[in-house]
């Protein structure tokens, strides 16, 4: 399906959204959407005939357990009420611990990278032909950007993409932007990963802004789009017209002149090199040869054809013990590194430990944002204090569910420990805390009252 261009929607651009020229299609988050009903912006959008593709980011469809079929319920429900032609999710683990590991549940609050190596493959293939059975309209996974490697990688990004296509059918959404951070951080030729990955696969595109700090590539989302990501946009398009790329802005959301000038942007950069393309067939055909062959790698030839090892037991032919096997180890693995990186236990062998450091403040970073933007009372009632107290809590307390219950937990601890030591501001989150907790274990819940109760009798 072609979608053209179109421009990621979020309630913060909604009006700006609506009122660019030139927008053919435009992909929300799916978590932020209801199963019931859509915001009024969407609604009028869908009516002028744009395309609404929901976004998902919480499956962790690279995960070590079978996909939530709650989660794959609710994506179904979404892509339904939208009436969408395709829903896309993520090449990545989101959570871990847990029964496989007998540990506690941790949850990264963001996406974390899949091993690339055959056995995390067959686990991963598995998990997408269940989601493709649970789902009324087809799937696409978007490769993901990553601080981080996994020691004993046994394939390239591009060989996992084109076994993970091979095996499943499966389309793929290729973020540009997240090329570029790994070629960054990781040191990954983006023209390399074009040249092994099924081009033809590609369902859209994405491309977004970043910045770089301290010689690392930050996928913020809330800069401008750089020359570096529109220059790998113009390598895939030397190889294929993506059927659709999409603009994506989560945060620092600039005016409406400034995104359509990145759209601008976006479109100059498709025209060029396709027209670079065109004159290219033009000659080759012009010389007596046919077709076009494929661009070089800027960083050598591409990778031999990877191939698995003899004892490798592949996901092909369905579930199996060997699968579970291949879940548990996985699941070993992948908890082993959350957990180094939210609860601050010994760095699994193998890892650039400097690396886990960036990327373990960067999530404590980004559940002080996230938790300050879904319980914005927290910093109104703590002050300039307020970042510090969480990143302090986030250093010993894991994320075990979303952000609204890791506001509540933030509030209780505070509460537990007799702060804030304002009268005034204790009260209110005294206050705060009982308008939205739920019910609590005993031992945990008496001593919360028993805090409240201090603070209040304070008055």
């Amino acid at each position: 399906m072609e979608l053209g261009i179109g421009i990621g929607w979020r309630p913060e651009i909604a009006d700006a959204v609506e009122a660019l020229p030139g927008i053919d299609w435009v992909e929300a988050v799916a978590e932020n959407l209801c199963t019931d009903h859509l915001p009024d912006s969407l609604v009028r959008l869908r009516a002028r005939g744009v395309t609404v593709v929901p976004h998902g980011v919480s499956l962790g469809i690279g995960g070590a357990d079978r996909p939530d079929a709650a989660r794959l319920a609710d994506l179904a429900a979404r892509a339904v009420l939208l009436g969408t032609p395709l829903v896309t999710e993520h090449i990545a683990f989101v959570r871990a611990g847990g029964s496989r590991t007998a540990s506690p549940r941790l949850e990264a609050g963001h996406l974390l990278p899949v091993p690339r190596t055959w056995e995390a493959l067959d686990v991963l293939c598995e998990n997408v032909r269940i989601a493709q059975d649970s789902l009324p309209v087809p799937l696409a996974l978007e490769n993901i950007a990553a601080l981080i490697s996994w020691p004993g990688e046994e394939l390239t990004e591009g060989q996992f993409l084109a076994e993970l296509f091979e095996r499943t059918g499966v389309r793929l959404l290729i973020d540009v932007a997240n090329l570029h951070t790994n070629h960054v951080n990781r040191g990954e030729d983006p023209a390399k990963a074009l040249d092994e990955l099924p081009v033809e696969a590609i369902a859209y595109v994405h491309v977004a802004g970043g910045i770089e700090k301290d010689g690392v590539w930050h996928d913020t989302h809330a800069h401008p789009v750089t020359r570096p990501v529109l220059d790998v946009l113009a390598e895939l398009r030397s190889r294929i017209a993506p059927p659709g790329v999409l603009l994506e802005r989560d945060d620092d959301f600039p005016p409406a002149e400034e995104l359509a000038g990145e759209l601008t942007a976006v479109r100059a950069t498709l025209e060029a090199a396709g027209k670079a393309r065109s004159r290219s067939t033009s000659e080759t055909e012009a010389s007596g040869h046919g077709g076009v062959a494929p661009a070089a790698s800027s960083v050598g030839p591409a990778a031999d054809t990877a191939t698995p090892p003899d004892d490798t037991t592949t996901a092909a032919t369905g579930t199996g013990v060997a699968v579970d096997g291949a879940r548990d180890r996985v699941a070993v693995a992948q908890t082993a590194l959350l957990s180094a990186l939210v609860a601050g236990t010994p760095a699994p062998e193998g890892f650039d430990h400097r690396r886990l450091g960036v990327q373990s403040r960067a999530l404590a970073a980004k559940r002080a944002d996230v938790v300050a933007k879904v319980a914005p009372e927290l910093p109104g009632i703590l002050g300039d204090g307020y970042r510090d107290a969480f990143l302090s809590y986030a250093r010993t307390r894991p994320m075990s569910a979303g952000y609204r219950r890791d506001a509540l937990d933030f509030a209780e601890q505070l509460l537990i420990t007799g702060r804030p030591a304002d009268d005034a501001a204790r009260r209110r989150l005294t206050h705060w805390w009982q308008d939205r907790a739920a019910a609590r274990p005993p031992r945990r819940a008496t001593r919360l009252v028993r805090a409240a109760r201090a603070a209040i009798a304070g008055r």
